[in-house]
Order: structure tokens, then C-alpha cells, then sequence
């Protein structure tokens, strides 16, 4: 995956010594990973998605260490960023949210949580 020319200069991105994001939960390098490839495909410029991220950060209440966590806000934004250049539209992001929920508390521990009857994700031959 290629990296914007100026991606370490987004607010608030934790790096490692060889300059690479630090993501705490698994989730949070797929979000990460999701915003570089919709901007590849052409969604959006970089100068829109830092716009977006830095607006979300900047909402009152907001910041690296609320609750919600730097990568909810990178969430947030990706979602609103999405909506904003009708990639996708509101409704559509929370009724997906709302099965995620819905799927992830039906699902037994260690089992895969299907979505719409189908378990999420690349397909894998064994």
C-alpha cells in the first residue's frame, strides 16, 4: 500500500521510530487502511481527508485522549468524508453499523460474525 508523500503530518498520528502508524486494535489498522485505499481509488484528495480529520478533531470534546480515541474520530471522519462525496450514504453507513452490533453480540466467542448470512471478509481456500 503506498502512503501519501505527507501522511505523518496528520494531527495527532502516532508513529513508530521507522515512522509507520501504531494501531492498538485490529480494527483500527483496517479504518486506517480503508481511508489510503479510497483515496487511491480517487474518493477523495489527501487535502479533503486531512480537512475532514482535522474537523473532527477539532469538534468541541474531541481529542486523542476522549473516549472515543483518535481512530473513532479518524472513523467519524472517513464515514462523514464518504457521505459528504455521496460514496456513501448516511443511512446506509448506520444500518451497517447497527448489524455489525447486532451480529457481533449473536456471535458466540471465536466464531466468525456473519453479516447479512455471510461471514465478512476475504474468502479463504484451504
Amino acid at each position: 500500500m503506498n502512503l501519501p508523500a505527507n501522511f505523518d503530518a496528520l494531527p495527532g498520528l502516532d508513529l513508530d521510530d521507522k515512522g509507520a502508524p501504531v494501531f492498538s486494535e485490529p480494527w483500527q489498522a483496517r479504518v486506517f487502511a480503508m481511508t489510503l485505499q479510497a483515496h487511491q481509488a480517487g474518493a477523495f484528495t489527501w487535502a479533503e481527508w486531512t480537512r475532514a480529520l482535522g474537523a473532527e478533531l477539532a469538534k468541541p470534546g474531541t481529542g486523542t485522549q476522549d473516549e472515543t480515541g483518535y481512530y473513532g474520530h479518524w472513523l467519524a471522519a472517513f464515514e462523514a468524508l464518504l457521505s459528504d462525496k455521496g460514496v456513501a450514504a448516511k443511512n446506509v453507513l448506520q444500518e451497517t453499523q447497527e448489524a455489525w452490533d447486532r451480529a457481533a453480540k449473536a456471535t458466540p466467542h471465536g466464531e466468525p460474525i456473519e453479516l447479512f448470512g455471510k461471514t465478512p471478509g476475504p474468502k479463504t481456500t484451504e
